[in-house]
């Protein structure tokens, strides 16, 4: 973590001065100081802000015994679940998802998620893109990534793309997403990201801060170091104002969970903080927090939640999984709602591939990229549907399959962002689209 040396001091508001820039740093060492600071025509508080929060279901949920369930297929194939009625007619999901259900005219379901590569790893879930797709120098950048060139920050105090992936043991599940071609300065800022416990602006104290020059000088020096082992590039250009954002307590605020009603904690859940396996916890604190966030003035929050990879137990770790995402979920879309942020706000929440409809020896599922599901939110979408079907075993898309990346090019077009005729410039100049399938779904715009 950034930390700038001093004494201990207390704001008004019980945060004490030296936790306070050691927040202002943790931008900084996030490699998200040059996103802050780039956009300055975009600086400036924005009312009404377009965002996206992404939650990833790592390991590939089951699609069968979440949003559509085959109560007419045989046993080995339809499982223990039962569908149940929600308050949109004509439309069942699982019975673990009860609070969703009463609440489904805000959800719409996509059940014929195709394009999947079967790899274990968040990157088509964050870009829309296959991992090892060919393409320009660098890669394709992820959504949040995108974002963050065309919008910029709506704070200049805050990083428009925040990944809250926790650590985990299988570590492609945790990556909040790739900058690509864009480079370090439009990645995810990263609250517990790597490399930032040891940073330290020497020499400067706090009764120094009231020295602009000292603490620009000591920035500067920091620079230099940073960008010697690649970490930071662009920075010479924006250190005039780095203090601005060092000095700023809106991350901390928005980062600091326990300004939170307790009764709010706990319709979002409390979770359990430790790793599932080699997944990651189940912070339900981190969907709070991911609202928290969106109403600062984030433009994109991406989130990991659990291991949902059964290949065995696959119904005992369903009766644990579920009913907790299900809470997280509905408690984040009514937040929205209940602030006014909804309809500015897509959320998404999907895994990276399906299950194999026949259950195994081991009462689990396996990977299947055939087909997967997807839950959407908000963002003035239209909701209350399902989009897509599979066949009578859950194998195949049925009718209307729907491509990962049309799914992106809705999720850029509700954040303001033609995907039919944006461009941006690679590293050689040349105009690159933001995705091969351009076309936004038009059941949800």
């Amino acid at each position: 973590m950034l930390t700038i040396l001093g004494d201990q001091h207390r704001f008004c508001d019980g945060v004490s001065r030296r936790n306070f820039l050691k927040i202002g740093g943790l931008a900084l060492g996030g490699l998200s100081m040059p996103q802050i600071l780039a956009a300055e025509e975009a600086a400036g508080k924005r009312p009404g802000h377009k965002s996206v929060i992404m939650i990833f279901l790592p390991g590939g949920p089951p699609h069968q015994d979440m949003w559509d369930l085959k109560p007419d297929a045989p046993a080995e194939i339809r499982g223990e679940f039962k569908p149940i009625p929600t308050n949109v007619p004509g439309i069942e999901i699982g019975e673990l998802f009860p609070r969703m259900a009463g609440m489904m005219d805000k959800f719409a379901v996509i059940r014929s998620i195709v394009g999947a590569t079967g790899g274990h790893d968040s990157y088509q879930c964050n870009s829309g893109w296959a991992p090892g797709q060919a393409g320009p120098q660098g890669g394709y950048p992820c959504l949040g990534s995108v974002i963050s060139k065309l919008k910029g920050p709506v704070d200049k105090a805050l990083p428009p793309f925040v990944g809250l992936a926790p650590r985990m043991g299988h570590m492609p599940w945790a990556n909040a997403g790739e900058p690509g071609f864009l480079g370090k300065a439009h990645a995810p800022f990263k609250p517990d990201g790597e490399g930032m416990a040891n940073m330290t602006l020497n020499g400067v104290s706090l009764d120094r801060l009231s020295d602009r020059k000292s603490v620009l000088t000591s920035l500067d020096r920091f620079r230099r170091q940073a960008d010697a082992t690649g970490m930071m590039e662009g920075m010479d250009a924006f250190n005039a104002r780095a203090f601005d954002v060092l000095t700023s307590s809106r991350l901390l605020d928005a980062l600091d969970i326990e300004r939170e009603d307790p009764r709010l904690r706990d319709r979002y859940g409390r979770g359990y903080p430790e790793n599932k396996d080699d997944g990651g916890p189940r912070l339900l604190d981190n969907f709070l927090v991911a609202r928290r966030l969106i109403e600062a003035g984030v433009r994109c929050v991406t989130l990991a939640f659990s291991r949902w990879d059964w290949h065995g137990n696959n119904f005992g770790q369903a009766r644990t999984e579920m009913p907790m995402l299900d809470q997280a979920i509905t408690a984040l879309v009514e937040d929205l709602e209940v602030r006014g942020l909804l309809d500015d706000t897509s959320v998404v929440c999907w895994g990276e591939f399906g299950r194999t409809p026949r259950i195994n020896k081991d009462a689990g599922r396996d990977h299947w990229p055939q087909v997967s599901c997807a839950l959407l939110a908000g963002g003035g979408m239209r909701m209350g549907q399902v989009i897509g079907s599979t066949n009578r075993l859950g194998e195949v898309p049925k009718d209307r399959p729907v491509h990962f990346q049309e799914v992106f090019a809705t999720l850029y077009q509700a954040l303001g962002i033609d995907p039919r005729t944006t461009t941006i410039n690679d590293h050689a100049g040349r105009p690159t689209y933001l995705l091969d399938n351009r076309e936004p779904m038009p059941e949800l715009i």
